[in-house]
């Protein structure tokens, strides 16, 4: 029999676990009843029931391994994301003929494929060079009132993760709410630090992207007005919001206590695999398209999604949970610190 525990996630399987709640989606939206219960047992119990048969996909592509199809996946995903959160507050917000817990269903699950799904397909988008595939990164952030977010991460985040220069890296000690104001306003305004310099040094020759992040917001309101009043407004508002605190739930994780040494000269050391989480599940690292695999993001941020590797157990700090588990123990700060901290400790110590 083949061994799969050694093989890396292949393409195909990206695609079936991403893309395939889009289709329970479309018929809770439309049919209700139990598709809709579908959908969000298959954005929470069932992706984390998967998870717990081990032994799969947990290799690394061979180095220096191209994905031509890669980027695909991603265009198609965020099609799918342009299409479904107008569907979404249609049937939501308007006249769908929907039961209240069915709405209610709804809106969980496909909080947390924009979350889960939406963010790791545009945060992959806004690395590549090609100028197209990063803008349909900036306008999947921007349709989630995150626009900014695709000059923080770039800019500030890879520059100071693991640092107190940077807003996404979470304390230890630091609880989850306290760190989603400070992480949403600081990477706000650090981003527009960052841009309005860039813009400084091409003496007018270039636009500060955040008009268009302000432009894509307020086209994105406006669309959810125009689709169901002030309720698709506020559903959209409600969508986006879920999606947002995701993203930042996983900044919160991925980084938690993990925090850079000064050195002798005051420089702080160059970040490393030890400054990242990791999360070695086979199924939620298919949903997610590798974000659990981030300390290999940090050192190559350009490398495509399937060829991103897992570190050993003994380079970088592994969650002893899916992501998407360690999140919702994040939500509950006295039940976070407490889990989580004898494997701070030994990351912290070392």
């Amino acid at each position: 029999m083949e061994d799969l525990t050694s093989r890396p996630l292949p393409l195909a399987l990206f695609a079936l676990v991403s893309a395939s709640p889009l289709a329970l989606f479309a018929a809770g939206l439309w049919l209700g009843g139990p598709w809709a219960l579908a959908a969000l047992l298959y954005m929470t119990l069932f992706a984390v029931a998967l998870d717990q048969i081990r032994g799969f996909f947990m290799g690394n592509a061979p180095e220096g391994a191209e994905f031509p199809a890669a980027d695909a996946l991603l265009v198609a995903l965020a099609l799918g994301h342009m299409a479904l959160l107008p569907m979404a507050v249609a049937g939501i917000a308007g006249p769908s003929g929907l039961a209240p817990w069915e709405k209610g269903a709804l809106f969980a699950a496909m909080g947390l494929w924009f979350g889960q799904v939406s963010n790791p397909a545009a945060h992959e988008l806004i690395h590549r060079g090609n100028r197209w595939l990063h803008l349909l990164g900036v306008v999947i952030y921007g349709s989630l009132l995150f626009g900014h977010h695709a000059s923080a991460h770039r800019l500030v985040h890879h520059r100071h993760a693991a640092s107190a220069e940077d807003p996404n890296t979470a304390r230890a000690g630091e609880g989850f709410w306290r760190f989603l104001l400070r992480a949403w306003a600081g990477s706000f305004r650090k981003g527009l630090a960052a841009e309005r310099a860039l813009s400084a040094r091409a003496a007018g020759r270039r636009i500060n992207p955040y008009a268009g992040y302000v432009a894509l917001a307020v086209a994105s309101l406006a669309a959810a007005w125009a689709i169901a009043g002030a309720a698709g407004v506020l559903v959209w508002l409600g969508l986006a919001l879920h999606a947002q605190s995701q993203l930042l739930l996983s900044d919160y994780v991925q980084h938690y206590g993990l925090m850079r040494k000064t050195l002798a000269d005051g420089r702080l050391e160059p970040v490393s695999a030890r400054h990242s989480w990791n999360a070695p599940f086979w199924f939620t690292s298919a949903l997610m398209l590798n974000a659990p695999r981030h300390s290999d993001h940090h050192a190559h941020p350009a490398r495509p999604y399937p060829a991103l590797r897992m570190p050993g157990p003994d380079e970088a700090p592994m969650l002893p949970w899916p992501l998407p588990v360690a999140c919702t123990i994040a939500l509950f700060p006295p039940l976070w610190r407490r889990a989580i901290a004898p494997h701070l400790a030994r990351w912290r110590l070392s």
